[in-house]
């Protein structure tokens, strides 16, 4: 269950190596028409352009940087973070029931986790999927000056499935930025499968063939510089009035891995 709180669990990073990318899809992207997804498995069965990662089906786009987001304690894939230049976009699918509606329930949960943080900033607004969740949390800058970390939190429900994404960076709080990452978002193809699954529990995630850690910058190994937040969800940049926004980096964890 991957809707609990008030626990702190640590996560690891691999990325995705430049010779698994579709080199066709890094050459270029297409223009896309205004996508109404994201899409169930039945509807979208072809799987040129995309990478698999189990329940979801990732398209694969220009610039395009993909991580698959590990729990330390078990080594299980608990997302996927899709990043494009200074803008990021963490996504989950988990099962739901067939009257759906999961988000409304999620969506509450979020709001009442941010506004139980002294000093945040919570609250719904309309976007390209509907009622979304932006949050501000107060942080520290680098420099040690005070600032925010800013999050949209956007879910859809499915046939039996919820795909829940974190923006982060850039399009956490710029309309202008937003663009790409909902139009990512909006192509993601979402797998659930025939297996029972109760309500809320994350979908399989599994790593494509041939997939390798790779080492970040300054990193001995794969796992040396393990992130501390590493929940289900992540947050953004800081943000602060009057000052250049750095870029981006993980942020306070809003629903934390149970």
């Amino acid at each position: 269950m991957i809707f609990g709180r008030n626990r702190n669990v640590k996560t690891e990073t691999v990325v995705l190596p430049e010779e698994l990318q579709d080199s066709r899809d890094q050459a270029g992207a297409e223009p896309v028409p205004e996508a109404t997804g994201p899409f169930d498995i039945t509807e979208r069965p072809e799987t040129d352009g995309y990478l698999d990662v189990g329940s979801l089906r990732i398209p694969m786009v220009q610039d395009l940087k993909v991580r698959l987001d590990l729990e330390e304690s078990t080594k299980r894939i608990i997302g996927v973070t899709l990043q494009l230049g200074q803008s990021s976009i963490q996504a989950q699918a988990f099962a739901a029931p067939r009257s759906g509606g999961l988000w409304d329930e999620i969506r509450a949960e979020i709001l009442e986790s941010v506004a139980a943080t002294e000093g945040a900033q919570v609250g719904e607004q309309e976007g390209a999927f509907g009622t979304e969740v932006a949050a501000r949390i107060p942080a520290a800058m680098p420099d040690g000056s005070p600032g925010w970390r800013v999050a949209r939190f956007v879910g859809v429900d499915g046939p039996r499935w919820f795909l829940r994404g974190v923006v982060g960076g850039e399009a956490a709080f710029k309309d202008e930025a937003a663009s790409a990452i909902n139009d990512l978002f909006s192509r993601i193809v979402v797998r659930r499968g025939d297996d029972p699954h109760p309500p809320r529990e994350l979908l399989p995630l599994t790593p494509p063939e041939n997939m390798r850690p790779v080492p970040q910058p300054g990193q001995a190994s794969p796992t040396a510089g393990a992130s501390q937040s590493g929940q289900a969800s992540q947050t953004g940049p800081a943000e602060q009035t009057g000052r250049t926004t750095p870029a981006p980096e993980r942020g306070p964890e809003i629903t934390e891995v149970r």
